[in-house]
């Protein structure tokens, strides 16, 4: 039998309410045969989210703090929606014995994934489903990935009959034995390794907006939600700042070439975003990009020194001395005589003397230098490289708008072109874009409906 691989985020499951409304979902499809399930989120805005409340109880425990207060609120959440369902479960004995490991201060990844753990409890009984912890099956290595062999065992656990399968998101366990949990918002990278150890033909990763919108709309008026995006789009997207998906997620479907279906739980009638692994000619035929994303929170160190094209190994003994501080390099622009290497600000803060020392005392720079409060735009499509124009649209726009621009830079797969500007300059930068590429521009046939999106869950950096 065919199955679909549903998974639920934290907003979907954040209450009783929620819950029958994924019940809902999975009823409506036979082949939504196994699901994923986050902590539970926020019901209304100022709330505290179940992970933080975990993590709150974990650093007080550490220092011998009373975790009466956090505790209390975690329990009434989870007691709140077992009581409105009407479920009798073993959740008191559960409660009572994660007070009793915060008590003896379990490991910190252990913790936060008992929201997780505690939320597949209850939804696979509410259900009348079989729960599925994954620290049973999936193993990550020790630099976090996958161990190849989990998606054989994890497999092999959801194959057994046609039950309903709840598994917990976030979290699997080391090659120790040891609980372990992804990044946040790494659910998504559950549902898409579990999608792939099942073979399943379809992805859906519900949350609480009709799938991925063209720019953030905290900063563009209702922008037009993509119908249609592909594998490296998307991870494009992600990775730039668009926050509806895990970028991380993509790997597990990708190497299946399972698409990835982005819905809504709170309006399951609209189609969403569809994620493939290629776009159809049809719609690289009719669209010039996918859409617009960025992030505010970059720094770029400049070296310039004169024929340092003549010097072999000069960008290798630079981002060498990245490596040795452990900074990760997002990008590196170069010019004859001079190379910037752009970073996070938060993978440099307090490390820019140490760095800059090292490059001083290394590579004997006729200059160097710190530029910060940078922000990075990508125009992101798959068929950018075959219009001609889209440059120039880009940086008309942004003259148009007296937008400086600081940094360009471009693969050569042409998939993206990217944008440095002031962070200052940043919102007034994409709406420009997105003036320039607005439906009607080049996007009437990858586009959908336009809605307004609940800010939690939208593209792009917050302000």
């Amino acid at each position: 039998m065919q199955r679909i691989v549903a998974k639920f985020g934290g907003s979907s499951v954040a209450d009783a309410g929620q819950f029958r409304k994924v019940a809902g979902i999975m009823a409506a499809d036979r082949r939504r045969r196994i699901m994923v399930v986050s902590a539970p989120g926020k019901r209304q805005a100022g709330e505290v989210k179940i992970t933080d409340l975990l993590y709150r109880c974990h650093e007080m425990a550490a220092r011998s703090a009373s975790i009466d207060e956090p505790f209390a609120q975690i329990a009434d959440r989870f007691n709140g929606i077992a009581a409105a369902l009407g479920i009798r479960s073993a959740l008191p004995e559960l409660l009572r014995s994660l007070r009793r490991d915060f008590e003896l201060v379990a490991s910190r990844d252990y913790m936060a994934s008992r929201g997780e753990y505690l939320c597949a409890r209850l939804m696979a009984e509410y259900l009348g489903g079989e729960f599925v912890d994954p620290a049973d099956h999936i193993v990550l290595l020790a630099d976090g990935i996958v161990d190849p062999a989990s998606y054989a065992d994890l497999g092999a656990r959801l194959a057994e009959g046609e039950k309903i399968f709840v598994m917990a998101g976030f979290y699997g366990r080391d090659l120790q034995g040891n609980i372990v949990t992804f990044s946040r918002g790494g659910s998504d990278i559950s549902g898409a390794i579990a999608a792939r150890a099942a073979g399943a033909i379809l992805y859906e990763n519900w949350t609480d907006t009709s799938g991925i919108l063209m720019a953030d709309p905290r900063i563009v008026d209702h922008p037009a939600t993509i119908e249609e995006i592909s594998y490296r789009e998307v991870r494009e997207m992600s990775y730039m700042g668009a926050g509806v998906f895990h970028d991380e997620a993509i790997l597990p479907v990708r190497e299946a070439n399972i698409p990835v279906a982005i819905r809504n739980t709170n309006r399951p009638e609209q189609p969403g975003t569809r994620i493939v692994p290629r776009l159809s000619a049809e719609t690289l035929a009719s669209t010039e990009i996918a859409g617009i994303s960025g992030r505010t929170d970059m720094n770029m160190i400049t070296i310039e020194k004169s024929l340092m094209n003549r010097e072999p190994g000069f960008a290798h003994r630079l981002l060498g001395i990245f490596r040795r501080h452990n900074i990760g390099v997002d990008h590196c622009p170069s010019s004859i005589d001079s190379i910037s290497v752009i970073v996070e600000e938060g993978q440099l803060r307090g490390m820019d003397e140490p760095v800059l020392e090292d490059i001083r005392r290394e590579l004997q720079p006729d200059s160097v230098s710190v530029e910060k409060d940078l922000a990075l735009i990508a125009v992101v499509g798959e068929g950018m490289a075959r219009t001609v124009g889209i440059a120039a649209r880009i940086f008309t726009a942004l003259a148009g708008a007296g937008v400086n621009v600081r940094i360009i830079n471009q693969g050569a797969s042409e998939i993206n072109t990217i944008v440095g500007v002031a962070a200052g300059d940043y919102r007034r930068a994409v709406r420009a874009l997105y003036q320039a590429f607005s439906p009607g521009q080049g996007l009437s046939d990858r586009r959908g409906g336009k809605e307004k999106a609940v800010p939690d869950a939208v593209p792009g950096p917050p302000d």
